[in-house]
């Protein structure tokens, strides 16, 4: 009975460790756990008020477009040329952007079965709108993580 979960946790170590191999060299600054966690849960909450940019086309041309937003790029891409424009786009925009170990999180918390390079959370929805209180929250969970992220950035640099 015991030993079921201990290769159960083994396994999970494995995948947890693999997604770390998978990181592009270029992936900085990378969440750490807490804040992939919670960058996670705002993806997930966008998602669910329509607020979510996913891909890099959709994610560039909003970009473009000037709408601001965080940007959440996934590490694990390859080829890895597929996204090194987005940080240069994001940096020009001035929108903050940071990476998640994996596109396989990244898109069940975008509520897609694809796994999704990135994503640009954005603070209203493109169309219609959204409750009062579920905007507040929402811009609520985004200030933290946006300002965590922007920490995060500050100390790279």
């Amino acid at each position: 009975m015991g030993s079921d979960s201990e290769t159960e946790k083994s396994a999970h170590k494995e995948r947890e460790r693999k997604k770390f191999l998978a990181l592009a060299p270029i992936a900085k600054p990378l969440a750490g756990k807490k804040l992939c966690k919670r960058t996670l849960k705002l993806v997930r909450r966008a998602a669910e008020h329509k607020c979510l940019k996913r891909g890099v086309k959709e994610v560039v041309k909003s970009i473009r477009r000037g709408n601001k937003g965080l940007c959440v790029i996934a590490g694990n891409i390859s080829p890895i040329d597929v996204i090194t424009h987005v940080p240069i786009l994001c940096e020009e925009a001035d929108i903050p952007y940071i990476y998640v170990p994996s596109k396989e999180d990244l898109a069940n918390a975008g509520a897609t079965k694809r796994p999704t390079c990135c994503v640009l959370v954005l603070t209203k929805p493109t169309k219609g709108e959204i409750a009062q209180d579920e905007q507040e929250k929402l811009k609520g969970d985004y200030d933290q993580v946006a300002s965590e992220v922007s920490e995060l950035a500050n100390s790279m640099f």
